[in-house]
C-alpha cells in the first residue's frame, strides 16, 4: 500500500466519525429536551439565508426547534469527545449566532410566528474519550445563550471627542 492511499482513506474515516458523533449528539439532545418537557417540532431545519462573495448559496441548519411552554427555542447542539482544550460552546461564535438568528427569523416568518416569544439555546455534550458505551456523556443546557440584541452591529460616531 502506498502513502497516497493511506492519506486519502484516513480523512474520510475522520469525517464519518465526526459526523456520527454529531448525529449521536443531536439524538441525545432531543431525548434530553423531551425529558425536560420540551416539545420538539423540527430537527435539522435547513434554510438558505443568502450568498457569499462568490455567489454560492449559504444554507444554515438549526439543529433542533422546540417549544418549552409557549417559548419557541432554537437549539444548537455541540458534541465533543473531550473538553480538555475548550468547552464545546466556544464554537458557537458570533458568526454562527448571526447565521442561526437569520435562519430563525426565516422560520418564524415562514410559520407566522413573528410575534411569538423565542430564544436561542445551546446544548453541549461531552462524551468520554474511551469508547465505553456505558459511560454517561455530560450534557448541559445553556438557556438563552445569546440574544439578537447582542448581534446588532454598533453604530460608530464620526465624532471622536465630545
Amino acid at each position: 500500500m502506498n502513502s497516497s492511499t493511506i492519506k486519502s482513506s484516513h480523512p474520510s474515516s475522520n469525517v464519518s466519525r465526526h459526523l456520527e458523533l454529531g448525529r449521536r449528539g443531536e439524538d441525545l439532545a432531543a431525548a434530553y429536551l423531551q425529558q425536560l418537557g420540551y416539545r420538539i417540532v423540527a430537527t435539522n431545519f435547513t434554510l438558505p439565508v443568502g450568498r457569499n462573495r462568490l455567489g454560492v448559496p449559504i444554507n444554515v441548519e438549526i439543529d433542533l426547534v422546540a417549544y418549552q411552554g409557549d417559548t419557541l427555542c432554537f437549539v444548537e447542539v455541540k458534541s465533543r469527545v473531550s473538553d480538555w482544550f475548550a468547552p464545546p460552546q466556544v464554537n458557537v461564535d458570533r458568526r454562527k449566532q448571526r447565521q442561526i438568528a437569520r435562519a430563525a427569523r426565516g422560520y418564524r416568518r415562514m410559520f407566522g410566528l413573528v410575534g411569538a416569544p423565542y430564544r436561542y439555546d445551546v446544548i453541549t455534550i461531552v462524551f468520554r474519550e474511551d469508547d465505553d458505551v456505558r459511560a454517561t456523556p455530560e450534557i448541559k443546557l445553556l438557556r438563552s445563550y445569546w440574544t439578537e440584541d447582542q448581534l446588532r452591529k454598533r453604530v460608530w460616531s464620526d465624532r471622536y471627542y465630545d
